[in-house]
């Protein structure tokens, strides 16, 4: 069912529309009706509907002023004019708009019904579009291969979760296992542009033979390059090639009981792309081979030391395959927190769930366990973790005595700590205080955001001009933002709260004061008598004079 909201300022008509019409067997659901114009924007705003049926003249706001209305706001709302004979030329100005479709009056109840039918079936087709798994699956396939490329290339750019990475893969299709990887990258050599030519030597007679070597074209030279390298590659199972910033990478992966022959079958490989490139290409490459490593959340590194070797380029050449385990002595690298691991643990402590937070230590405290790490290598990585923390407390003001206990007792717990699993239930315990603090000071933030936008409502809304955008801008937040926070903490729309505060404003001043009506709507925000009194009798279905009569009687 579509959710429709039907606006005219005839009672007959809305009574009589609602009850000549199948609403459900064409499909819909009417939410309320309005009677005017601005009526029926706070219902829109309410109830978010797929269609609006307005009349064209109507009090407080016409039919094409809210609809200009709902075209700025929610754009995907159809609306269909209801329009006399002599109002058409005026209501031409609905094309303007974007008006899906019009009805004359005076009309029937089966000419609007089939209006209603042609915009249900334009907003299926729509949906359809949107949610043909065919046509989505056919697209989906036909990129396949460049989001693998993307994903491919995040694995070199940084260091993913083991979690994430098996859940991509399987997602774009990409069979990554394997017991160890190698990461290498071709790098094309700079070259000298020339031409060849041949013939008679008369500029006329002259026939230029440009190839890959003599053209300016280096992402033409690049994707020739990759097709090279792809082709080899794809001989064996497993392996990739794929293009990353500017470069041709190559990820060999060993199958099992292959690990041990990984690096030399990788390094024979890169030769023959080499050499194939300078004999097919007429171009010369300088390619670096990075370390083998176990896990794919470490393929950024072998990447790292793959570019690494190519600096050699400048002591040992180009056009040859340089292997950073041959040029640089294999030294244990101490485990540190590097700043995508750091940049994840301030996101789980910020903004994280607790099941995200306790997954990620259980990873980093995983890492240190697995490592060949020395006693005072432990203690620095556990070190670089607490200054994470700290970074954060400090950067949201929380106390750290609160979080530590007081004085900085704290910092010889790592005398203490023998052990990983020790060190982890600590920081588990730090790190969860400081994530409940967080997110008790964030809910704080928006009780204060909230009473600080009622305060200023209770004062100004009096000022017929009064709006959520002059509210944020004196709180200096955006619209968006703060209309999320305030519905949620106050379960209703700044329109309805601002509409309830009016009126019970106006409640006040009727039983306690001989103002006028009109006097009394100044006063409370509304510029149009008439539309007070219409919103008064609204809420509380009696007039403003009614109202003021029974609170003097009782």
């Amino acid at each position: 069912m579509y959710k429709l909201i039907l606006a005219d300022d005839e009672e007959d008509v809305r009574e009589g529309l609602l009850s000549l019409i199948d609403w459900e067997s064409l499909g819909y659901t009417v939410m309320e009706t309005a009677e005017n114009g601005k009526e029926a924007a706070e219902l829109v705003e309410k109830h978010a509907p797929d269609v609006v049926v307005t009349d064209i003249q109507m009090p407080f706001m016409n039919g094409l002023q809210l609809s200009e209305w709902i075209r700025e706001q929610y754009p995907a709302t159809k609306i269909i004019i209801l329009t006399g004979y002599e109002e058409f030329e005026y209501a031409q100005k609905a094309i303007r708009l974007g008006i899906d479709e019009y009805v004359l009056k005076p009309f029937s109840a089966r000419e609007l019904a089939e209006i209603l039918t042609k915009v249900k079936m334009q907003i299926d087709e729509e949906v359809a579009a949107k949610e043909n798994v065919q046509l989505l699956t056919e697209h989906y396939r036909k990129n396949l291969p460049i989001l693998q490329s993307l994903f491919l290339s995040s694995l070199v750019s940084r260091r993913l979760q083991e979690t994430e990475i098996h859940e991509k893969c399987e997602h774009y299709d990409l069979d990554l296992s394997g017991e160890r990887y190698q990461v290498s990258v071709i790098r094309i050599d700079s070259t000298t542009v020339r031409r060849e030519s041949s013939g008679s030597g008369e500029p006329g007679n002259r026939q230029a033979s440009v190839s890959l070597k003599d053209t300016n074209d280096t992402q033409l030279q690049l994707f020739a390059v990759y097709n090279i390298a792809e082709e080899m590659v794809r001989l064996h199972s497993g392996d990739r090639a794929f293009i990353h910033h500017d470069e041709v990478v190559v990820l060999s992966i060993a199958e099992p009981s292959m690990e041990d022959q990984l690096a030399d079958r990788t390094l024979q490989l890169l030769e023959e792309i080499r050499f194939s490139v300078e004999r097919f290409l007429k171009l010369t490459v300088t390619i670096g081979a990075g370390s083998e490593v176990e896990q794919l959340s470490e393929l950024a590194g072998s990447y790292e030391e793959a570019v690494k070797a190519l600096d050699y380029r400048v002591i040992l050449g180009g056009n040859k395959v340089i292997w950073i385990e041959d040029v640089e002595s294999r030294q244990y690298v101490p485990l540190s927190m590097d700043e995508l691991r750091e940049k994840e643990l301030v996101r789980c402590l910020k903004v994280g769930s607790d099941q995200e937070l306790t997954d990620l230590l259980e990873e980093l405290f995983s890492a240190l366990a697995d490592s060949k790490a020395s006693y005072q290598d432990f203690q620095v990585y556990l070190l670089e973790m607490l200054t994470s923390v700290i970074k954060v407390a400090k950067d949201v003001h929380v106390d750290l005595d609160k979080l530590f206990g007081e004085g900085a007792g704290f910092l010889g717990q790592f005398i203490k700590f023998s052990h990983a699993e020790e060190a982890k239930t600590w920081f588990l315990d730090v790190c969860m205080k400081l994530k409940h603090s967080i997110a008790s000071d964030r809910q704080s933030s928006y009780n204060k955001l909230v009473d600080e936008a009622k305060d200023y409502i209770m004062t100004h809304y009096g000022d017929n001009d009064i709006s959520i955008a002059r509210v944020c801008q004196h709180l200096h937040i955006s619209t968006g933002y703060f209309s999320n926070i305030f519905k949620k903490e106050t379960k209703t729309t700044f329109v309805n709260y601002l509409m309830g505060v009016r009126m019970d404003a106006a409640q006040d001043l009727l039983a306690t004061t001989d103002l006028k009506a009109f006097e009394i709507a100044e006063r409370v925000g509304f510029a149009d008598p008439n539309y007070f009194s219409f919103c008064f009798r609204k809420k509380y279905g009696i007039s403003p004079k009614e109202y003021r009569t029974g609170a003097r009687s009782s």
